[in-house]
């Protein structure tokens, strides 16, 4: 059954590829974009039966799709949105495949495309209702899931590591060679990832170098 199909990809070459494909299995292709503001635009304006878009995509060129499509799916339930991405951006992947019970949702990585039947049938599904997660994005989550040291960057995790042996913001600011303001930033990154409750800094770094310390 022919489908009515948002893309949004930032690569022209791929876009119109995603396009090609979706017409030449009886998709309708109402809009194919290169943001996320043109595909908040376009789903606003005429909302589709399914929306394929990339995660990384101006216009900051960080996971600007991603957030797009959790934005989406929050005012409209149940909108199929299928998110096509080079790797796992994991804590916007967790809300979007948490949205609406996870039904109407998928996250492929692109390397998935090229094995084109399963591809396509892979977005009927999503469109049907139902729900379609890469293996290795599985993988990830449930790595996530378990540990939440997982979610911190590699810096984090240096910043972390620092804490942990008592070291004052200063000390960590010349040890890694970077501004007070950063280190600030890596902290409160830090303690947004493990979940620790708004409190005074000096509180939440006991929680946080247990975490570290696997206490």
């Amino acid at each position: 059954m022919p489908l009515r199909v948002i893309v949004a990809e930032d690569a022209a070459l791929l876009r119109e590829g995603l396009v090609g494909l979706l017409q030449r299995f009886g998709h309708h292709v109402t809009a194919a974009v290169g943001d996320a503001t043109a595909l908040l635009a376009a789903v606003r304006a005429e909302p589709p039966e399914l929306v394929v878009t990339d995660v990384r995509m101006p216009p900051a060129d960080a996971d600007d799709g991603l957030r797009a499509a959790v934005e989406l799916r929050r005012e409209h339930p149940g909108l199929p949105v299928v998110v096509l991405s080079q790797y796992v951006e994991q804590s916007y992947a967790m809300r979007l495949l948490d949205s609406d019970r996870g039904r109407a949702v998928g996250y492929l990585l692109k390397e998935r495309v090229g094995a084109v039947a399963d591809f396509m049938a892979a977005l009927e599904r999503v469109a049907a209702g139902g729900t379609v997660v890469d293996p290795e994005v599985v993988q990830q989550l449930v790595r996530l899931r378990h540990d939440p040291l997982e979610r911190l960057s590699a810096r984090e995790r240096e910043v972390l590591g620092l804490m942990a042996q008592g070291r004052s913001n200063a000390n960590l600011a010349a040890e890694l060679f970077i501004s007070d303001a950063a280190v600030n930033k890596h902290i409160g990154n830090i303690f947004a990832k493990l979940d620790l409750p708004a409190d005074t800094d000096g509180h939440r770094r006991v929680p946080a170098v247990l975490r570290h310390l696997g206490a």
